[in-house]
């Protein structure tokens, strides 16, 4: 390739960082400020021998396992190695979230618009963007590795060394850039922005989930899951650095090849095969509702499976959780079969309350994303047709609402159907009843449908800020999940509507609380539908 390939390179790396520095600098204050405040928090939570113990002995149930990954430290244990144990895997789906982001809407998100179209009409190289915006992803990820070893400088945390916090904060950066990296190749296979982010994430679910069964199962298989090498740094112990020069390897790899690609395709177009359409449309197509449904077909199955295999996956090591009491013979014979059975299922149940919290969080997705696509292709003016036609708006906004709360509500079903089904096979006659399961799914749904109901009041009022929305999942996910060890109090938990939920299935449904939250969602989504109903049309 000749050097004309990377005109202006540098010149459009300016234009992305003007364009997106808000939404850079939201990105680095909320990875940060995480990774720093619970920093702080630790030495408080963990200082004292009693407390050490009990966190570590939670932290080695196969349950934390499968969640975070396990607990290698050698003794003398120390907070700091708390630390790296509880925030490691959790950062890292973070950091990969960000990349998967900014290398979606500065390749894929460009094409859709038409912006890259027009910038490939000027005097750049044809390489140019798709260098400008891997340097734009080199350059977030080392400023917030940088501030995250910073930040755990700055926090005090007993155990800490410099070695280890910015190995810390570097192997974060390069995790990071590592997805960053399948994104820029998804970009180059997928045909539009939404099915580069949906593959995107599907590599991310698959090697999550493969470290999940495979810590759980034998750690030595967890090198091959990729994501699992962010786990063997021993960080504040050996720190061992050579797995993120694995990551680099692969960052070059993948990198390379998104490059090479992407120098022989069309703008606007993707690499792997379109299906072709049908030479006339189906009846069903004639109202929007089947529109939507139709368009969004392919994405909700591939949440909606996703959904039931992730269920799936953890369902099928409950036979190992319910397994701890076994494992004691001397329990065993002191309290009884029938206690150890009762034991057993108690473990399995406080396993599903904190997977529900995870299913719920990954079932808003596909809501939100069928919702917001009722400004995105307005604003791109895909919906003109529609709008000239006798369509009310009313019946397109109640037709998106419809089938993204549709789509949502029975991703979260079937991903706890999918862990009712594998964990019944791996209990055997101890498996719990699926009615049990289903408090979980009464519980969390209303919470669902408030979450939705925000959005959608958001999407009709106002529509520029309906993106802000998407942080009552991730601090839904974040003070739920994270919460109980770094001691969030209740009023925290319940700034998102899914801290309301009491702990099911462990405990029956709160039917008051559920009915008060399907009822505020449903005036939240009529809202704004009133709200959508009176504004103007945006413009594309």
């Amino acid at each position: 390739m000749t050097n004309t390939n990377y005109a202006k390179t540098g010149f459009l790396l300016r234009i992305y960082l003007r364009r997106d520095w808000l939404k850079i600098m939201l990105w680095l204050i909320g990875v940060v400020g995480l990774m720093a405040g619970a920093a702080g928090k630790f030495d408080t939570l963990y200082g004292s021998s009693k407390a050490m113990n009990s966190i570590i002995t939670t932290l080695r149930t196969p349950a934390m396992v499968s969640l975070l990954g396990p607990f290698t430290a050698a003794k003398p244990y120390t907070v700091a190695n708390v630390y790296a144990a509880e925030m490691m895997v959790f950062m890292g789906l973070f950091v990969a979230m960000m990349n998967i982001y900014f290398a979606i809407h500065a390749t894929r998100t460009d094409e859709d618009s038409g912006v890259a179209e027009l910038v490939r009409a000027r005097a750049t190289g044809r390489n140019a963007s798709l260098t400008a915006a891997i340097l734009k992803l080199v350059l977030i990820n080392l400023i917030a590795g940088v501030l995250e070893a910073v930040g755990l400088q700055v926090s005090g945390m007993s155990g800490i060394n410099a070695a280890g916090n910015w190995l810390f904060g570097l192997s974060l950066a390069v995790f990071g850039l590592m997805f960053g990296a399948f994104s820029l190749l998804a970009a180059q296979l997928a045909s539009s922005s939404r099915s580069a982010t949906i593959l995107s994430y599907l590599i991310l679910g698959v090697l999550f989930v493969a470290r999940m069964g495979t810590d759980v199962q034998n750690t030595d298989l967890t090198w091959w899951t990729i994501y699992g090498w962010i786990e063997k740094l021993d960080i504040y112990g050996q720190n061992i650095w050579w797995p993120v020069g694995l990551m680099l390897g692969l960052i070059g790899l993948v990198g390379g090849l998104a490059i090479t690609l992407g120098a022989t395709r069309d703008v606007g177009a993707g690499l792997l095969p379109q299906r072709a359409g049908r030479r006339r449309a189906s009846g069903l197509l004639r109202g929007p509702l089947t529109l939507i449904a139709r368009l969004e077909r392919t994405s909700t199955i591939i949440w909606l499976v996703a959904l039931f295999i992730l269920g799936a996956t953890y369902g099928s090591i409950f036979g190992t959780a319910g397994d701890l009491m076994k494992t004691n013979p001397t329990m065993a014979e002191l309290i009884g079969t029938t206690a150890v059975t009762q034991a057993n299922r108690a473990i399995v149940l406080a396993f599903a309350n904190k997977l529900v919290i995870i299913f719920v969080v990954l079932a808003t997705v596909p809501g939100l994303i069928t919702l917001f696509r009722l400004n995105r292709d307005e604003r791109n003016g895909y919906f003109e047709q529609l709008h000239a036609k006798a369509v009310s708006r009313g019946y397109l906004y109640l037709s998106i609402v419809a089938v993204g709360l549709v789509s949502a509500v029975i991703a979260l079903l079937l991903g706890i159907l999918g862990m009712y089904v594998a964990g019944a096979a791996s209990m055997g006659d101890e498996a719990l009843a699926v009615s049990r399961f289903m408090r979980a799914f009464w519980g969390y749904a209303p919470a669902l449908i408030v979450t939705f109901g925000i959005a959608a009041l958001l999407a009709g009022l106002v529509p520029k800020l309906q993106n802000i929305a998407w942080a009552i999942p991730v601090y839904g996910l974040i003070s739920l999940y994270l919460g109980p060890l770094l001691d969030f109090p209740k009023w925290a938990t319940r700034i998102s509507p899914y801290g309301w939920v009491n702990r099911v299935p462990i405990n029956a449904v709160a039917w008051d609380t559920a009915g008060w939250m399907t009822a505020l969602g449903l005036i939240l989504i009529l809202a704004g539908y009133l709200a959508y109903a009176r504004r103007d049309l945006l413009a594309n």
